[in-house]
């Protein structure tokens, strides 16, 4: 009866003196991956715009259909997205969109932790996509 007991303090004294395991989010954070997907952003060019060409690559291998795109035509013949819309509610965060871009112009960024109250606010749309260019990196 007192073996147990001496193994169970024995195993409590063990994990008291161990590394914790709980982080204090959001204070600390751990460290994600080179290869984690988190969400989209548009890679602006030197002028700040984004380099879609609105050529629709992404719209086509999206599987869940989760990106809207209306595509423009300037006066130039250079072609750019009127709309560019990711329904982030819809989107599974595969990639294909950044692997199917000719340019480089979207890409998944290592922000995890992007939350809203509405459903509304989870349809992104091509100025915010470009705001999280600058925070890219994130966590």
């Amino acid at each position: 009866m007192i073996i147990p007991l001496l193994k169970g303090l024995g195993l409590t004294l063990s994990r008291f003196f161990s590394k914790p395991v709980t982080v204090q989010y959001p204070e600390e954070r751990r460290p994600v991956s080179e290869r984690w997907r988190g969400i989209h952003y548009f890679d602006p060019d030197e002028r700040g715009e984004t380099k879609c060409l609105a050529c629709g690559l992404c719209v086509a291998v999206c599987p869940p259909k989760a990106i809207r795109l209306v595509a423009v035509e300037a006066e130039d013949g250079r072609r750019y997205p009127e709309v560019y819309e990711i329904d982030a509610i819809r989107c599974i965060y595969c990639g294909l969109c950044q692997e199917a871009c000719p340019v480089d112009a979207i890409k998944l960024s290592r922000l995890y932790d992007v939350v809203d109250y509405r459903r509304e606010d989870l349809l992104w749309n091509k100025e915010k996509l470009l705001q999280w260019a600058a925070r890219k990196e994130g966590a």
